[in-house]
C-alpha cells in the first residue's frame, strides 16, 4: 500500500469529534510527518482534513481558516483556539 493510501485510510478512520496529529498518523503508518502533510495536500475535498492537526492541537490554517469552525461543529473538545489533545486524540486499535 502506498503512503497516500495509508494516509487516506488513517484519516478516514478518525471519527467525528476526534483528531490526530500529523505525527500520530506518521507513527501509525511508519512514515514521517512531512510525508503525511504532503499526502494531505494532494487529496481532494472529500477527506475530513480538519481532523488532522499539529502536535500542539493547532488546527490547520488552510481552506480559509475553516478548520476551527468545522471542529466546533463536530463537538471536538477545544482549549481556547487549540484542540484539547488529551481529550480529543484518536487512538487506533492495535
Amino acid at each position: 500500500m502506498s503512503v497516500m493510501d495509508e494516509v487516506l485510510e488513517a484519516v478516514l478512520a478518525i471519527p467525528v469529534g476526534r483528531v490526530a496529529s500529523y505525527g500520530d498518523i506518521a507513527r501509525k503508518i511508519g512514515a514521517g510527518p512531512r510525508q503525511v502533510g504532503r499526502a494531505m495536500a494532494l487529496f481532494d475535498e472529500g477527506l475530513p482534513w480538519w481532523r488532522v492537526v499539529y502536535a500542539d492541537g493547532t488546527p490547520a490554517s488552510c481552506h480559509g481558516g475553516s478548520a476551527p469552525r468545522l471542529l466546533a461543529e463536530e463537538g471536538t473538545p477545544m482549549c481556547g483556539a487549540r484542540v484539547d489533545m488529551r481529550r480529543a486524540r484518536h487512538q487506533w486499535a492495535p
